[in-house]
């Protein structure tokens, strides 16, 4: 392939567009590692590699998020430390099978895991009402929340490519919240589950660091500029797009 023959003078311009690409993704609903791992692929990076480096490369694109959400997240910081063990121990998790198993032992299974939560955060609204009889401090409602989250963490680890659009289906469901603050929450919780992946990958290595350097500044960017696109949106518009990135990228996989 043409790209593998590319010397790094034109990879790394070419890594940074990658990442403000997977920046605005992820600011908008998450899925910027479907742009950013067959990107590395195609240039000859292997499989484990990539992945570790993207988790690494992608950790600024939240920042946009949880600044232009500050207001909207400062409430739930009580939530937010509820879930810390959860999203620790899970992404640890995640990053132990990554090592034990092939990085592309996932491959099959990311479009249903995907697709699963994309249908469920579209019906999210029909199942909140459904369920509004149902106190929101009951214990099922709390203990679906820290078990999503701990299951959600452990793919992060290990893959993570969709994480934002699955933490937003665990969480529409479970949390009595406008999507602005769901938007928010999800912006922290992807960071501390990739922050808590790129410390384990940095120490173990395998990072491709041009690569990770490139995309660093381009999820940056991309992050700001995706989260000052939804920010402009309706909330119906944002979450019929959330919704289109999630069957794109489910068919694109599947």
């Amino acid at each position: 392939m043409w790209a593998t023959t590319l010397p790094l003078a034109w990879r790394l311009p070419l890594m940074l567009v990658v990442g403000v690409a997977a920046g605005i993704s992820n600011g908008v609903a998450g899925g910027g590692s479907f742009i950013t791992f067959p990107a590395m692929l195609a240039l000859n990076i292997a499989p484990l590699a990539a992945n570790v480096s993207t988790s690494v490369g992608v950790c600024p694109s939240y920042v946009g998020g949880m600044w232009r959400f500050r207001g909207q997240i400062t409430p739930h910081r009580n939530l937010l430390l509820t879930l810390l063990a959860p999203c620790g121990l899970g992404a640890a998790l995640g990053c132990a099978l990554l090592f034990a198993f092939p990085a592309t032992t996932f491959r099959t299974v990311v479009p249903w895991l995907i697709g699963a939560g994309t249908l469920l955060f579209a019906t999210a609204p029909v199942i909140t009402r459904r369920l509004a009889h149902i106190d929101h401090s009951h214990p099922g409602r709390r203990w679906f929340l820290l078990v999503g989250v701990f299951l959600i963490a452990i793919y992060g680890g290990y893959f993570g490519a969709g994480l934002g659009i699955l933490l937003l289906a665990v969480m529409a469901v479970a949390l009595p919240m406008e999507l602005a603050e769901l938007q928010g929450l999800r912006s922290v919780l992807s960071t501390i589950i990739n922050l808590f992946a790129a410390l384990i990958f940095v120490i173990r290595g395998h990072l491709v660091l041009w690569a990770v350097f490139a995309l660093l500044a381009g999820t940056l960017v991309g992050g700001v500029v995706g989260t000052w696109l939804i920010t402009r949106l309706s909330p119906r518009t944002v979450r019929a797009l959330i919704v289109g990135i999630g069957v794109f990228t489910t068919i694109h996989l599947a």
